[in-house]
């Protein structure tokens, strides 16, 4: 596939390196396995992981991903989990729970193989599509630019790096590959279920948009998520560190707390952009902008009730100069 000999950032990740691959037996993930070995990659080490969503299905697949990693002559790792009743335990959708589980396991294969990169193979209508979700839940600049070609994931004190190099490859030409080069996937029917906001978004609304436009509307969104992929880099390396490592005396938490006057010191854009980045790195999810605000509320000299709620009954408290989590 051109599109990913052509791109400048892989060339960070030479062929003779060592990395880990993302492979859940769909067309994407086969098509990204196929391109890489093509182009050289041999030090690969397939990662899959059983979400037990599908039953008989689910276990089909990681036999399909272990053979498919046995012809190509790779080492294969392979988790099994039930995210169904991680969702309901932590009260969160069936979508991030298979996120944070995948991440958790390639960050212990990471840790025990000695990799710090993976592969994974979101496409440019993940991109499109994840724009326009977080968009439509009101989410700046940060979540608009969430999926990047190159970024940084800390899972457990595993630093990740994760790569997606069919980030500029359209699933119509991910298509066209599966055919030229009759490559066999699964299929996964939930794919086809209207109930999830992203198969609605690919099936009705993206549609939708460019019939009454009367333009392809995928480029365009494609184009601006990029850009603000790219200046949140920037805007990140930029960040000043508003933590302190030391907790007020009682607190519950051994991690870094925010330092209050280093906090209020800051634009109020960059404060948000300084707890957002806080709360994700300490594994909260669904960090949105009100829970944002509720965090930077204790900023308030005047505020009498230091404490605000997070999701999955967690708190953030502020005493003696510091925001910390309990």
């Amino acid at each position: 596939m051109n599109q990913i000999q052509n791109q400048n950032f892989l060339r960070a990740f030479p062929p003779d390196g060592r990395y880990l691959i993302g492979v859940s037996g769909g067309r994407d993930s086969v098509v990204l396995l196929h391109a890489l070995t093509e182009r050289g990659y041999r030090k690969l080490i397939v990662c899959h992981l059983n979400h037990q969503l599908r039953g008989r299905s689910s276990d089909a697949d990681a036999r399909f991903v272990q053979k498919l990693a046995a012809d190509c002559d790779l080492d294969f790792e392979l988790a099994s989990t039930n995210v169904r009743r991680i969702a309901g335990k932590q009260k969160i959708s069936i979508e991030i729970a298979a996120r944070e589980a995948r991440y958790k396991f390639f960050s212990q294969v990471a840790k025990r193989r000695g990799y710090s990169t993976i592969f994974l193979a979101h496409h440019a209508d993940d991109l499109v599509e994840t724009f326009l979700i977080n968009l439509f839940r009101g989410s700046g600049a940060t979540g608009l630019g969430a999926i990047r070609q190159v970024s940084k994931r800390r899972v457990e004190a595993v630093d990740l790096t994760i790569v997606r190099p069919l980030l500029g490859v359209w699933r119509s030409e991910i298509d066209d590959y599966v055919r030229k080069d009759r490559l066999k996937f699964r299929e996964d029917a939930s794919n086809k279920n209207l109930a999830p906001l992203r198969n609605r978004i690919r099936r009705r609304i993206i549609p939708y948009l460019e019939k009454n436009l009367g333009r392809n509307i995928r480029q365009s969104i494609w184009r601006a998520a990029m850009i603000a992929g790219e200046e949140e880099n920037w805007i990140e390396d930029q960040l000043p560190d508003a933590t302190d490592v030391d907790l007020p005396a009682g607190a519950s938490s051994a991690e870094a707390a925010l330092s209050v006057a280093k906090l209020r010191d800051l634009p109020i854009a960059l404060q948000r952009r300084e707890i957002l980045k806080w709360l994700r790195t300490r594994k909260i999810t669904n960090v949105g902008f009100d829970v944002v605000e509720r965090v930077r509320s204790l900023l308030d000299h005047d505020l009498r009730v230091a404490k605000v709620n997070l999701p999955q009954d967690r708190h953030v408290r502020r005493r003696a100069g510091k925001i910390f989590i309990e």
